[in-house]
């Protein structure tokens, strides 16, 4: 195991074996009051609003999360640029949506040092430990803002060239932004896991990264292409530190990470959406998904079949991630200890 692998291994003994992750972003910047009518979805509020962007993350923080994700998902320099950025506001945004991220943290960090007890009101989470910044990096399809990001359906001119060419510099600019890993999220399909395999050895990036898919059937990721095969591509890459799933219904988890466990010994991380389906010609989100309730009650089996990272995506809230955190049994007796390694911070910012 090499020095980057280690250290999440590390970062998971710290957190007593399992971390959180913080859940839907979008859901919870329209609640906040936002307006994410736009293409750029929530990365709009990079732009209008960070102070919203702010309170989500420190609302995740304050439930339990140890991971809190960029808004970036869906910032990319040419979507800033049709905008009528210029190429050097674009890549200002980008890493502004890491600097909102580590001001959240640095806050949350303030208020755990004027706490007592460990807790405020409201159930809110006020524990010293090791917290990380994940930047997030949403597929092509994301930025395309046409719902292809859950078909994978790019067309039959793409190639890998092309993919690796339109992410190369947003990767590049977030990873010098300052960010604890990257979290390639919401991968549709092998072509888009092979690009970013290959772009983080390019562009020698030198912090850990995740790779997350999404499947509509609990066998496939939703192209159809294997799991198996995409899932090989985060394990035979030494950059990336966990394989897993996300947006994906509850439903299909356990089997898909009982699949995944077959071709990586990577940990395992998982963060579904909560089973609802979205409509990308409406634009919204059908159906009634699971209760945080139903949710939760998968975790402790999420967890004894493979998976060490448990979060949620889209439609989750900082109450499904509450709900995780205190349904853990590792979080009774959360250590507070330093990282050996170089992912995240020593149980604050420095």
């Amino acid at each position: 195991m090499g020095p980057v692998e280690s250290a999440m291994s590390d970062f998971l003994r710290v957190c007593g074996g399992v971390a959180v992750i913080d859940g839907g972003l979008a859901t919870e910047l329209e609640r906040h009051g936002a307006d994410l009518n736009d293409p750029l979805w929530s990365a709009k509020c990079i732009l209008t609003s960070p102070h919203l962007v702010r309170a989500v993350h420190l609302d995740y923080l304050e439930a339990g999360a140890d991971i809190i994700l960029t808004a970036s998902y869906q910032a990319t320099i040419q979507g800033f640029e049709q905008k009528g950025y210029s190429r050097e506001e674009s890549e200002g945004l980008l890493t502004k949506s890491v600097e909102i991220a580590r001001e959240a943290r640095d806050v949350y960090y303030n208020r755990c040092r004027e706490s007592l007890s460990g807790h405020a009101p409201g159930g809110r989470i006020l524990k010293q430990r090791p917290i990380l910044v994940a930047a997030s990096v949403g597929s092509y399809g994301a930025y395309l803002a046409d719902g292809s990001e859950y078909s994978g359906d790019y067309g039959d001119a793409m190639d890998l060239e092309f993919l690796k060419n339109f992410h190369r510099r947003r990767v590049k600019v977030l990873a010098d932004s300052g960010p604890d890993l990257i979290a390639f999220e919401t991968v549709p399909n092998k072509l888009e896991a092979q690009a970013f395999a290959q772009l983080l050895d390019e562009e020698e990036i030198n912090i850990p990264a995740w790779m997350s898919f999404n499947s509509k059937d609990g066998v496939h990721v939703v192209s159809g292409d294997s799991l198996l095969d995409c899932a090989a591509i985060g394990e035979n890459s030494k950059k990336i530190v966990a394989v897993g799933i996300n947006c994906t219904p509850p439903r299909y988890i356990q089997d898909l990470i009982i699949c995944i466990k077959k071709v990586t010994t990577k940990p395992i991380l998982i963060y579904p959406n909560s089973g609802e389906s979205y409509d990308a010609d409406k634009k919204e989100w059908q159906n009634t998904g699971v209760s945080d309730s139903d949710f939760v009650s998968y975790v402790n089996k999420w967890c004894e079949v493979g998976a060490s990272l448990v979060g949620g995506c889209c439609r989750t809230t900082p109450d499904t991630i509450r709900a995780i955190y205190r349904t853990l049994s590792s979080k009774a007796s959360h250590p507070i200890l330093s990282v050996d390694g170089d992912i995240g911070p020593k149980g604050e910012e420095s």
